[in-house]
């Protein structure tokens, strides 16, 4: 009986429902597990080990490359852990978003890690996998059918958008992740997935509440972020039917009611609502109770079910190959002058490498110290120095080199009114100061999909290992 099994077993023969604990052992795989908390967290005999492993925080480039935000060799080692750790102690193993971005070509080079180290440590057992790419005609028939709408400000979705993405994948929830667990598994890796649905479809299956199990999901896939101080240390999760306690495996780090109840802005647009593919967690009535200085108790979420599931497209699509200039300044009549001399020396290079070619690419400038994060304060100080980060996307890596190329030696040497130096106008930690840094892209999909073909969506396969 595989891992999933035995606990789905052993709930289904209990008269009273005992409590229910979770390890959220990585708040994003691959980037390092402290192993003293981990090892706390295994000896607390925990029911499940999850692990989110992707994000859209980082961006475009990952899901239209195909590439893991993570190194493969710190990948590796966390997955090891996690594995070893899973196998040792029979305990459910649950990964999702796979490889960062939870495409088919991040979902693959995770499976090929876990199988190396499959053979490596001698591991046996049965996984699941699902795969989170969506078919792009099902996409376009949801487009014509006008069950497409964007997030965030994003303009309506086109037929020529979906056929035009490297890759576009959608959020699975719980319904995708209970198909595996009972299919018998012992370890499931998934492709692009809620984080809630990792740790919250178990304790639902068994009956616990839906709205406490999405709660402490949503706080727990992000480890001991929601601790004084925060951390990236495995965190525990004990759940009745009544609430849950929340305590961090690093014995320096405190869950408080304010700690926990501020992670609920953690990537929210409403801080009182955690929406899901089938419903949403509703916390206005939740309450969070400090039990003694290291752990808070947490009660009172609710649910409410969706009329009809939705799922959370993102797809990435190539607009260049880009190239960038780093560099500095000192010169405070620079600094004062810098949006005037910019456009001056942007018209400047456009003239000289536009002179019998068209203007086929864009280019962007940040200035860290006066704009570069945000907008200015009203009554900001100036600068004693500022960063400039100047960025062209072009169709092809030549162009991108040339245009930022020209940018700096015209930028360098660009004389303004008050320049007591014709040394040059910038300062560079190091050379080259340009630097093609490879292929851009952009979200061209950021949408939310009604669909009733949930089941043609996310497959679950099985491997024995």
């Amino acid at each position: 009986m595989s891992a999933t099994g035995r606990i789905l077993k052993e709930f289904a023969s209990l008269k009273t429902r005992r409590p229910l604990k979770l390890l959220g052992a990585s708040g994003q795989l691959g980037y390092g597990i402290p192993t003293p908390a981990f090892r706390a967290g295994l000896e607390r005999k925990p029911d499940l080990i999850g692990c989110d492993m992707g994000s859209i925080d980082i961006g475009p480039y990952y899901l239209g490359s195909g590439n893991m935000a993570t190194a493969r060799e710190s990948t590796k080692r966390d997955l090891r852990k996690v594995l070893i750790a899973a196998r040792q102690h029979d305990i459910p193993l649950v990964i999702g978003s796979a490889g960062s971005a939870g495409g088919a070509p991040h979902l693959e080079q995770t499976l090929a890690i876990v199988r190396e180290i499959a053979k490596e440590e001698g591991l046996h057992f049965r996984l699941g996998v699902i795969a989170g790419d969506i078919p792009k005609d099902i996409i376009i028939d949801a487009i014509r059918a006008k069950g497409v709408v964007g997030i965030d400000g994003m303009p309506a979705l086109t037929e020529e958008d979906v056929l035009g993405a490297a890759h576009i994948v959608g959020q699975m929830g719980m319904s995708s992740f209970e198909q595996a667990f009972k299919a018998d598994i012992d370890v499931l890796i998934t492709g692009r997935a809620c984080d809630t649905a990792i740790f919250s479809t178990l304790p639902v299956m068994l009956g616990f509440p839906i709205g406490l199990s999405v709660h402490l999901a949503k706080i727990i896939e992000c480890a001991s972020l929601c601790c004084l101080p925060g951390g990236r240390d495995s965190i525990l999760a004990t759940l009745d039917d009544e609430g849950f306690v929340l305590e961090s495996m690093a014995p320096q780090r405190r869950a408080t009611p304010t700690s926990v109840a501020a992670h609920s802005l953690y990537e929210q647009n409403d801080p009182y609502v955690i929406i899901e593919p089938e419903g949403r967690a509703v916390l206005h009535e939740a309450k969070y109770e400090q039990i003694d200085d290291r752990r808070t108790r947490i009660s009172g979420a609710q649910w409410l079910e969706a009329p009809q599931i939705t799922i959370k497209i993102e797809g990435s699509t190539r607009v260049g190959e880009r190239a960038i200039l780093l560099c500095g300044a000192a010169d405070p009549i620079f600094i004062k002058h810098h949006e005037e001399i910019l456009r001056d020396v942007t018209k400047v290079v456009r003239d000289l490498v536009c002179e019998d070619a068209p203007e086929d690419y864009t280019l962007f400038w940040r200035v860290f110290g006066v704009n570069g994060v945000t907008d200015p304060l009203p009554d900001a100080v100036t600068p004693s120095e500022i960063c400039m980060t100047i960025e062209c996307i072009a169709p092809t890596t030549a162009r991108a080199s040339e245009v930022v190329r020209t940018m700096k030696q015209y930028l360098l040497h660009f004389g303004y009114e008050g320049r007591l130096s014709t040394g040059g106008n910038l300062a560079f930690a190091f050379t080259p100061p340009e630097i093609s840094v490879g292929t851009a892209y952009k979200f061209s999909v950021y949408h939310i999909m009604t669909t009733e073909r949930l089941d043609e969506l996310f497959h679950l396969n099985i491997e024995e290992l």
